[in-house]
């Protein structure tokens, strides 16, 4: 694309991830590359928050069955008092953690690039064996391409718990979800994210499985932030004030 394109200058990710655009061979080709990774901060936080208080409330299920108009009451979890284990800990996570703190759950945080100095607002910091075994609630809010909960880790975790992923559709192995909820271990889960998009595979058969199609940005307010942003970011690559 690159060679074929020799007037291009400078290219604008609306958005976070830079997977989509080959870094080096910009870099080669003195194309200047951004991203936007501060507008989408709240919204994400925001869906998340949203998806563990559905999940921990069982507004799903509940609804579901109104609508069949069956009259039945489930006793929640709640967030008030709950482990809540973060994996990843950067502007997301910290903002998501605000969101949680404010009703009253307990942060863990894991995150090999943290010290316990770089928290200071009563998280607690914890190797993700230790953090998996404490948590009722589990977020992910890290980068890479590799799995981060495969089988051994369920194996970790306590059973009844919930998982949540805004990040990467990667982090997760997702047959070892699978196992996870048909044993009872996980009891349910928010996806937001997936290897393979649009999603189509084995997750959809799962009720108690919250589905969306990659839209924690989709908000008015951060679309129109994000693309500001990206066009700012252009004219600064471009040179014009």
């Amino acid at each position: 694309v690159f060679q074929n394109c020799p007037e291009l200058k400078a290219i604008a990710r609306v958005g976070i991830g830079m997977d989509n655009v080959d870094l080096d061979a910009a870099k080669i080709a003195g194309i200047k590359v951004s991203n936007t990774p501060d507008s989408p901060t709240h919204a994400v936080a925001e869906m998340t928050l949203a998806a563990a208080l559905n999940l921990s409330r069982n507004i799903l299920s509940a609804n579901a069955a109104l609508h069949q108009k069956k009259w039945t009451k489930t006793i929640g979890m709640g967030l008030k008092n709950t482990n809540v284990l973060f994996i990843g800990y950067g502007r997301i996570g910290r903002r998501t953690a605000e969101l949680f703190r404010a009703l009253g759950s307990h942060i863990i945080v894991y995150d090999p690039a943290l010290s316990q100095d770089d928290l200071h607002l009563g998280e607690e910091l914890m190797e993700l064996k230790d953090g998996l075994n404490s948590a009722d609630i589990i977020t992910l809010h890290a980068g890479g391409t590799l799995p981060i909960l495969t089988a051994s880790e369920f194996e970790m975790m306590k059973d009844n718990v919930i998982i949540l992923n805004s990040a990467r559709g990667s982090l997760i192995d997702e047959d070892a979800l699978i196992k996870a909820l048909a044993s009872g271990k996980v009891a349910s889960a928010w996806l937001d994210v997936f290897p393979e998009e649009p999603y189509i595979g084995k997750l959809t058969e799962y009720c108690q499985v919250l589905l969306t199609p990659h839209i924690s940005t989709y908000t008015v307010q951060c679309r129109r932030d994000m693309e500001i942003a990206a066009a700012n970011n252009l004219l600064c690559d471009l040179g014009i004030d």
